[in-house]
């Protein structure tokens, strides 16, 4: 492994490490036992095949909203409008699913999930990724407003509006069977979404390192200007780029609706668009760091439970510790200056 290549995995590492040394102290001034509260968040995360299916479901929209962000970033784009796009793709997903009837399931199920996925792909690419390519017009403020009007469609197509079920509760009707996604574990809310996760990294990484158009995508990424003047036409990989991590995020949104929720309801805190953005940065927006990444944020929020009913520490220090490790993904410079004074040290010593 070459010196930047171990830098690459270091840096991530450290950025967990400290965060979860911070929030020991934060625990130790609060009068806890920081070892009881990590024993209890591992065992929450962990410590049981429920536990760690909870774990993994927590992660799945992770896994593929977090791909969708690592993409633009690789092609030198700041997607932050995941959130808005998982939404697009849970409307699209869930209107498909209980409104399509008479298809057998595998026909109705792979309807939905398509429906889900177009309609993020569509989201991200059509604004933000024409008027980018076109005009130049920054993509994280076209993403970020592209956001607020799909959380907003969803809420009114649910409350009062042509979606919302019969009744008090804001929610549609529950998707048909014949488009549910089946669960992978038994008894767990773990489903099948976890397979399409995992096949859409292996996607992503081979698009990215194994086809002409990955190697595009990275080139316009580290040199616009450059891949321009080799006769890269970038308009084009700029929209293709919003378009694949459009689709990504909102098949993330539909694995969620027909394999979790099997609706869509008002659920509009679970936040999983933003959060796959920290995701995406501590992978280093590298598939398979992705989805360790991932799987990190689903362990922290799957185990705050039973570290408050275990060891009687705040859920909240989760809240704290997913913090610091966005603060020191923020001074990545930092750590990778002391890492290299620490190399050039070691060498000549």
């Amino acid at each position: 492994m070459t010196s930047t290549r171990a830098t690459a995995v270091l840096v991530p590492v450290l950025s967990v490490l400290l965060s979860f040394l911070v929030g020991g102290v934060i625990v130790v001034i609060s009068g806890h036992d920081p070892l009881a509260a990590y024993v209890a968040l591992l065992q929450g995360a962990f410590g049981s095949v429920f536990n760690l299916a909870n774990t993994l479901t927590v992660a799945v929209p992770l896994m593929l909203a977090g791909l969708g962000v690592a993409f633009t970033f690789r092609a030198g784009l700041f997607n932050i409008g995941a959130e808005g796009q998982y939404w697009l793709g849970s409307i699209a997903a869930a209107w498909v699913g209980y409104a399509v009837h008479g298809l057998p399931v595998w026909v109705h199920l792979p309807l939905a999930l398509l429906a889900g996925t177009l309609a993020g792909a569509l989201w991200a690419a059509l604004i933000p990724g024409v008027l980018k390519a076109w005009t130049g017009a920054h993509e994280v403020i076209t993403t970020m407003m592209m956001s607020y009007i799909a959380i907003n469609l969803a809420r009114y197509l649910i409350e009062g509006g042509p979606m919302m079920a019969p009744g008090y509760t804001p929610q549609s009707p529950a998707v048909l069977p014949t488009a549910t996604l089946p669960a992978l574990v038994p008894g767990t809310q773990l489903s099948w979404g976890l397979v399409l996760a995992v096949l859409a990294a292996v996607a992503v990484w081979f698009v990215l390192y194994r086809t002409t158009f990955g190697f595009e995508v990275r080139a316009a990424g580290l040199n616009g200007r450059a891949a321009r003047y080799a006769g890269m036409n970038v308009a084009r990989i700029i929209v293709l780029a919003m378009f694949v991590s459009g689709a990504l995020a909102g098949l993330a949104g539909a694995v969620q609706t027909l394999g979790v929720n099997h609706r869509l309801f008002d659920a509009f805190n679970a936040g999983y668009g933003y959060t796959a953005i920290v995701v995406a940065l501590l992978g280093k927006n590298n598939p398979w760091g992705v989805l360790a990444a991932a799987v990190l944020f689903g362990a922290l929020n799957a185990g705050a439970s039973a570290m408050q009913m275990q060891a009687g520490v705040p859920a909240h220090l989760v809240d704290v510790v997913q913090g610091m490790i966005i603060f020191f993904i923020a001074v990545d410079g930092i750590i990778r200056s002391v890492l290299r004074r620490t190399r050039k040290e070691a060498a000549q010593a």
